[in-house]
């Protein structure tokens, strides 16, 4: 789930109060590239609370292709994940102001400096800011045709923070580390088959300790393959629904889950060795 550090419409307050009424048991806060909110919602759970684990979701990208890894159980206030969210912070911060330049250079764009100034004093502001801006100035009629027909044609080279990098970062701040839905790469990509377990293999080899078998975005097909990797190769299973609030139909608690019947073991055992539950 997100919350509005990164992409989501509601503050981390707003979030645990939504999971709270909905009778949500464990939940975890995954906002891209920041765990800012992992600490507000720490310093708000109380007796009555569910349980949460502290977590983050980083948007990695190498010579093989774009991966979101999760990190589930880290210590946020630890150095090596602390490290890995300031690089992609920085990252972030670098493509904006380079969307905002070739917005006005090819097409004409220009934002009042006060809404410039807005969005970079966002904690973590990316495509989507961009696009509800453009949308506000009558650019593009919605969010989504303003990142596909003229946010995206800008494209970055290497500098990315890679799959390696915020593996490692995760497992040295005691979290797992954990390919989001799996099946899904670069844009409208779709990997199955042999293409997606040599790719979750590569990444085990970087130290990968689990994948995304439960999604809301996942087809049956989809999610009987994603778990059959998971028992093949010994990982753990996890179950998210990437709830952004009011920025995605996305309904919060949409895991799949429900329609899956028996539980694998893998998502029992991931409930059992995550650190940082609270």
């Amino acid at each position: 789930m997100h919350s509005r550090v990164s992409d989501g419409s509601d503050t981390p307050q707003e979030l645990l109060l939504r999971v709270k009424e909905a009778g949500i048991g464990i939940f975890s806060l995954t906002d891209h590239d920041a765990v800012k909110g992992c600490s507000v919602i720490r310093r708000l759970l109380d007796a009555g609370s569910p349980r949460f684990i502290c977590g983050v979701e980083f948007s990695c990208k190498d010579e093989e292709g774009k991966y979101h890894i999760l990190g589930y159980g880290c210590d946020p206030d630890s150095v090596p994940v602390q490290r890995v969210v300031s690089r992609g912070h920085m990252l972030r911060i670098r493509k904006v102001m380079a969307r905002l330049d070739f917005l006005k250079k090819e097409f004409g764009f220009s934002f009042d400096p006060r809404d410039i100034a807005d969005l970079m004093a966002m904690d973590n502001p990316g495509k989507p800011h961009i696009g509800n801006l453009m949308v506000r100035y009558g650019y593009a009629e919605t969010k989504e045709k303003a990142i596909k027909q003229y946010i995206n044609k800008l494209h970055f080279g290497s500098e990315y923070v890679t799959p390696k990098e915020a593996i490692e970062g995760v497992l040295g701040s005691g979290g797992i580390p954990v390919l989001a839905h799996p099946a899904y790469g670069n844009g409208d990509q779709l990997i199955l088959g042999e293409e997606l377990s040599e790719r979750v293999e590569r990444l085990i080899g970087y130290g990968l300790k689990g994948v995304e078998g439960f999604y809301s975005g996942f087809t049956g097909k989809i999610r009987a393959q994603v778990l059959s990797i998971a028992e093949n190769k010994g990982l753990y299973v996890t179950a998210g629904s990437d709830y952004h609030g009011s920025n995605k139909l996305v309904q919060l608690g949409d895991t799949g889950l429900d329609s899956a019947g028996a539980y694998p073991a893998a998502l029992d055992r991931f409930l059992e060795d995550v650190r940082y539950m609270m």
